[in-house]
């Protein structure tokens, strides 16, 4: 495939919503795959909605998944500036050009007369739609002279530039717009029920649908790959093409990301309610101090962010669910991307997670836990650290689970779970606690194998069930009913501490 050439165009308007990041990974994967350029555009034509923070939120995102522009704000700008705000005066060569070409043209009606066309309409059933029905009977200059119009706009009368999208007086007219889009096959549009789309606003700004096609052709894209609710704008994105008569870019339309239930485009809203992040890392709203969760600061890796949105939407065709971001970059394929929306489901979101948890080394484990030790004041060697995570690790799903699963081998127990003290702890359990306790102080090499042989020797001898020495010791040690090999516990506690133990549950219990 030659020169491919992709692009991620979000508005700033806010945090960066994983619809959108999917959207980006699929770009960034597809420009990988066929050795082509990912860039970024900032598309903030809209000022009235712009997030000051936003556009450093979307770069943050981007680097912390490891999916980085190659082109973009600040970044190698072969075809910058990147951001549309600083492009503004490029725009209106394009409108006029094609006002000169007929394709296009102005109107000077106001709010309150569209408002009377649109209330007369809806009196008689009808909806109001401004296109070729009734562009002449308005006020433009299509039903103004030319003197009429030049002359309006010296008197600094406001207008905007309307696309006229079908023409049916124009020879050779086509009356649908056809093209195969990448995901979704052939796909068609009837021209005669569009409307005439506002391409340049009266305060001298391009509307998204100028701006952008604009914006593509002079960064020279190939393939745009977007969101499925961008679909009902492709007829007239194709026909601004045509009327430049540029090349028109390959188009992929991506399917929705559904709620967990299935029915409706995942919202902030379903986040907030069943309790997942909807946003790839935390966002603060200056203006309202609203902090909104992120999946970073949730605890999740970057890889699980990476690995379930590619699988939102695309099937690799196997029965293979873990993907790197190396091997996604090789096997993906938007052929291969479904048309029917995708159901999020936060517990697979959680699986992934644990995944990565075991896929990763104990000392990158031990290096990510290690500050949530040191906040409480604890201080240990990294190979003791490593060790306790390697006992515990199968049984977390984030790093915030390493404390709760693991803190028996930090600090003695603070107290002890009732249900299993009143079941394990009976009659005569303080005096066996204090013959385990001769028992172990007699072990000279304290290792884990070592006290597991002897500490079973013992009870064997002693001809009493397991239970009775095994639960009240895991309850001494660990305080609950949990925690990994007893005898490890042990080991790496120290007899001095598993000894201690013992003592304070005989005296306490």
């Amino acid at each position: 495939m030659n020169n491919v050439r992709v692009r991620f165009a979000p508005s700033p308007t806010g945090p960066l919503h994983i619809g959108g990041v999917r959207t980006a990974l699929f770009n960034y994967l597809f420009a990988k795959k066929h050795n082509g350029t990912f860039i970024l555009r900032i598309e903030d034509t809209d000022q009235t909605r712009y997030v000051a923070n936003a556009e450093q939120y979307i770069i943050d995102a981007l680097n912390w998944l490891h999916i980085p522009y190659e082109e973009g704000p600040d970044k190698n700008e072969k075809f910058g500036p990147y951001r549309q705000s600083e492009r503004k005066e490029i725009y209106k060569k394009y409108a006029l050009e094609l006002i000169a070409k007929g394709k296009a043209y102005y109107c000077f009606d106001t709010a309150e007369e569209l408002d009377v066309c649109r209330k007369d309409h809806e009196g008689k059933g009808k909806t109001f739609i401004y296109n070729h029905h009734n562009r002449a009977k308005l006020t433009n200059s299509i039903s103004l002279t030319e003197d009429e119009v030049n002359q309006r706009i010296a008197n600094g009368e406001k207008y905007v530039i309307r696309f006229k999208m079908y023409d049916p007086k124009s020879e050779g007219e086509q009356t649908t717009i056809a093209t195969t889009d990448i995901v979704r096959g052939e796909v068609s549009f009837k021209k005669e029920i569009l409307d005439d789309k506002i391409l340049f606003k009266s305060d001298g700004m391009p509307t998204y649908h100028l701006a952008n096609i604009v914006d593509d052709h002079l960064m020279e894209i190939s393939h745009v790959i977007r969101g499925e609710e961008w679909l009902p704008s492709l007829p007239l994105h194709i026909a601004l093409y045509e009327a430049f008569d540029w090349k028109t870019p390959e188009f992929a339309h991506l399917p929705l990301i559904l709620k967990p239930v299935g029915k409706g485009k995942l919202s902030k809203r379903d986040g907030d309610k069943l309790g997942f992040p909807v946003f790839p890392l935390a966002y603060k709203n200056n203006e309202t101090g609203d902090v909104s969760r992120g999946y970073k600061e949730d605890g999740y890796f970057s890889e699980t962010v990476i690995n379930f949105l590619a699988l939102l939407g695309w099937n690799p065709g196997t029965e293979q669910e873990l993907f790197s971001l190396e091997t996604l970059e090789k096997t993906f394929d938007l052929s291969r991307v479904n048309k029917s929306g995708a159901r999020f489901d936060p517990d697979k979101t959680k699986w992934f997670n644990q995944q990565y948890m075991h896929i990763k080394s104990d000392e990158e484990l031990a290096e990510l836990f290690t500050p949530i030790l040191t906040e409480k004041g604890i201080s240990k060697k990294t190979d003791f650290i490593v060790k306790v995570v390697s006992l515990i690790k199968e049984r977390a799903t984030f790093i915030a689970d390493f404390w709760e699963l693991s803190n028996f081998f930090f600090e003695d127990p603070k107290e002890y779970d009732g249900k299993a003290s009143r079941k394990n702890w009976k009659e005569g359990t303080s005096e066996l606690m204090q013959e385990l306790i001769t028992i172990l102080t007699s072990i000279e090499d304290f290792n884990s194998k070592n006290i597991e042989t002897i500490v079973k020797e013992w009870i064997t001898s002693k001809e009493i069930g397991f239970g009775k020495i095994m639960q009240p010791f895991r309850l001494s040690l660990v305080g609950a009913m949990k925690g990994p090999h007893l005898f490890d516990i042990a080991e790496m506690i120290g007899k001095e501490a598993t000894i201690n133990r013992i003592k304070k549950a005989i005296d306490t219990l």
